[in-house]
């Protein structure tokens, strides 16, 4: 059987840098923050499906009914492959696989790379 990580909601699931002073894509975190470690930069490996959006027929649903359709959702921005800095503070850490990840919510995301 074969395990498949899925993030949940608004989540996002980083591969972090490790504690370079200069990122790979070239970015500079100051000396400063990096002490604090406020804030962090790496490689978004998985998103969420975004945030929940209650459609018309939900309102109209009682709490004893279960509804048939399937849930919407309203996309994040980050997308696979984006490269990030993000509030560590926010993360959560955890081991998959014998990796370090680090997930966090979509709003603790500042800065976005693509391409």
């Amino acid at each position: 059987m074969e395990k498949e990580l899925i993030v949940v909601g608004d989540r996002v699931l980083i591969d972090p840098d490790t504690e370079d002073e200069k990122t790979d894509t070239g970015l500079y975190l100051p000396q400063g923050v990096k002490e604090k470690e406020k804030v962090q930069a790496g490689t978004i490996v998985k998103t969420g499906p975004g945030y929940p959006m209650p459609s018309p027929e939900d309102l109209e649903v009682e709490p004893w009914q279960s509804p048939e359709q399937q849930k919407k959702y309203f996309p994040l921005q980050a997308r696979e492959g984006d490269y990030c800095i993000f509030l560590r503070n926010s993360g959560v850490e955890i081991t998959y696989e014998s990796r370090k990840f680090i997930i966090v919510p979509h709003s603790a995301i500042l800065v976005i790379l693509r391409g």
